[in-house]
């Protein structure tokens, strides 16, 4: 098993930064793909962002592109998301997401992911 607690999230004025963090345990986190996803009310669960298992790759959602960077340190287990020049539309909650698997073309789907974190609330304000 695989656990994973997110923390960092906040209500943030928009243009303003803020860096989220997901902290892994249970399994040698190095094995493990890693991705962000969001959901605002009543809206379905959306990608943000996704990270290769050694960092060398990143994937992101088109609306998020160029402002936030996702990461990860591997020696310290935890995989970290930083968002830039915060929207409004970013609200919403963030979950960490694992799989063992290797990232494929299906990267921006819940379904490539098996592991996931209880989410961290981000409220931006215009």
């Amino acid at each position: 098993q695989v656990q994973l607690v997110e923390t960092g999230g906040g209500l943030m004025q928009a243009g303003g930064s803020l860096t989220l963090s997901c902290a892994a345990s249970g399994r040698t986190f190095g094995y493990f793909a890693m991705g962000w996803f969001r959901q605002a009310p009543e809206m379905e669960r959306e990608f943000v962002a996704a990270i290769s298992r050694s960092g060398d790759n990143t994937y992101y959602a088109d609306s998020v592109k160029g402002r936030f960077t996702i990461s990860r340190d591997n020696a310290g287990n935890t995989l970290y998301l930083q968002m830039n020049s915060l929207k409004p539309e970013d609200t919403g909650v963030y979950y960490c997401t694992s799989t063992p698997r290797a990232l494929s073309t299906e990267v921006r789907s819940r379904s490539a992911y098996i592991y996931w974190g209880q989410g961290t609330q981000v409220t931006v304000s215009s």
